[in-house]
């Protein structure tokens, strides 16, 4: 049985309250040429929680943008981060549907020190080349 921890900090990093803009796009091949707005809530070094309209499923990737000094509020991100034409890869860990018709959407960031990067490859629809007409 799982030990349940019962602390405020379930996390391995230390998130913090920063609200910006955010630019994304959600890497398949119907949707990867959509360059799409919403706004981080939270970030650390392994992820953030950001508020957007699209609907997005867990397991999808994406493509996230935002400005430099977000960056620099987690030293190391940059060093760790899988980083993909000036933006960050991450994974959908959990969406959460708002009243509002907005979404909650809980993303780690995908790490150069995964073993098996292969898995995500067929996934990744970043190519302009992939982008129908």
């Amino acid at each position: 049985m799982a030990k349940k921890y019962s602390g405020s900090e379930r996390r391995q990093f230390l998130r913090i309250s920063h609200s910006v803009p955010l630019a994304y796009k959600v890497c398949k091949r119907k949707t990867v040429w959509q360059l799409l707005q919403g706004y981080t809530s939270n970030i650390s070094q392994s992820g953030l929680l950001c508020k957007i309209r699209e609907k997005v499923k867990k397991g999808d990737l994406l493509w996230l943008a935002f400005d430099h000094a977000t960056l620099t509020i987690c030293h190391n991100l940059e060093d760790r981060a899988l980083i993909y034409q000036n933006g960050i890869i991450g994974k959908v860990v959990r969406v959460t549907h708002k009243n509002n018709a907005s979404f909650d959407v809980g993303v780690q960031f995908v790490t150069r020190e995964e073993k098996d990067l292969a898995h995500m490859y067929p996934k990744m629809h970043l190519s302009e080349k992939n982008r129908k007409a």
